[in-house]
């Protein structure tokens, strides 16, 4: 099996490194826009060799996208007037409405497996790569019905074995609001309040010396590459703008409580917050 890996930051190379080390690629190819990324890549072992893209695809078996989600609606398509019949290509992107539509009249859609791994860290680059990134996380499918069964088959098997990961199944509009939910908007509070401390705090010495783990694991994701973040915030935009209101909202009613000394009322909604701790454990 060869696989090529286009994009050589945290998901990508980590993928090029499980799927090495599970048995399931026999080869590797890593293709990149950065001359950077491609020789660390090299020298990290993450790849077994570099490509340009063209050529790389058409040794490949599975062609995995794990660029920014802004060039996947043009680099996509591009890749499947390419493709043989036995050939398939995913994403991992973090929003799945928009790439889906710009090839959901391609006369190839069916060799295209909409997927998300969910994993991943605050880090980005080659460098970022770790080992046994996806054990026992989940992957997303999306709207497998309009991918052929062989090619789902093949991207099931892939990451189920190569990955270690297990398979959820969602249509892509339900994905782009539960990943609202339960990725981007965190992302989003980190670093308002990185920038909210950083904006009032001034005394950075301040900051190093009297952070806590909980501030430290609250910002974690506020080191996260905007690069990668801007994208998906304005492809999700109507989704996670209806989570921001919410979260708002909530965070107004804990001020009117402290205003109003209501610490009664305000107890009980941390009792009920807490419950999380039941979902996440599960």
């Amino acid at each position: 099996m060869t696989i090529t890996v286009v994009g050589l930051g945290l998901i990508g190379g980590s993928m090029a490194l499980s799927l090495k080390e599970n048995g399931f690629a026999d080869t590797v190819i890593g293709v990149d826009n950065s001359t950077a990324h491609v020789i660390k890549a090299l020298e990290l072992k993450l790849v077994d060799k570099v490509a340009l893209l063209n050529d790389a695809v058409k040794e490949s078996d599975i062609i995995i996208l794990a660029t920014p989600v802004d060039s996947l609606a043009t680099l996509l398509p591009a890749i499947l007037d390419t493709l043989t019949e036995n050939q398939v290509i995913i994403e991992v992107g973090s929003t799945k409405v928009p790439v889906i539509n710009a090839v959901k009249n391609h006369p190839k859609r069916a060799n295209f497996v909409a997927t998300h791994p969910m994993a991943g860290t605050e880090f980005s680059g080659p460098e970022a790569a770790i080992h046994h990134l996806f054990d026992n996380k989940v992957c997303v499918l999306c709207d497998i019905e309009d991918s052929r069964p062989e090619a789902v088959a093949t991207i099931q098997n892939m990451y189920e074995s190569g990955l270690k990961m297990r398979l959820k199944y969602l249509d892509s509009a339900s994905h782009d609001v539960h990943t609202a939910y339960i990725s981007h908007i965190s992302h989003i509070c980190s670093f308002a309040l990185a920038s909210t401390v950083l904006a009032k705090e001034r005394d950075e010495d301040s900051i190093f010396d009297l952070a806590s783990s909980g501030f430290e694991s609250t910002v974690r994701l506020a080191k996260s590459s905007p690069e990668t973040w801007i994208p998906i915030f304005r492809q999700n935009q109507d989704n996670i703008i209806d989570v921001l209101d919410e979260y708002i909202n909530t965070l107004l009613k804990f001020k009117g409580l402290m205003l109003s000394e209501g610490y009664d009322k305000f107890k009980q909604y941390l009792t009920e917050a807490n419950d999380i701790k039941r979902i996440l454990n599960k």
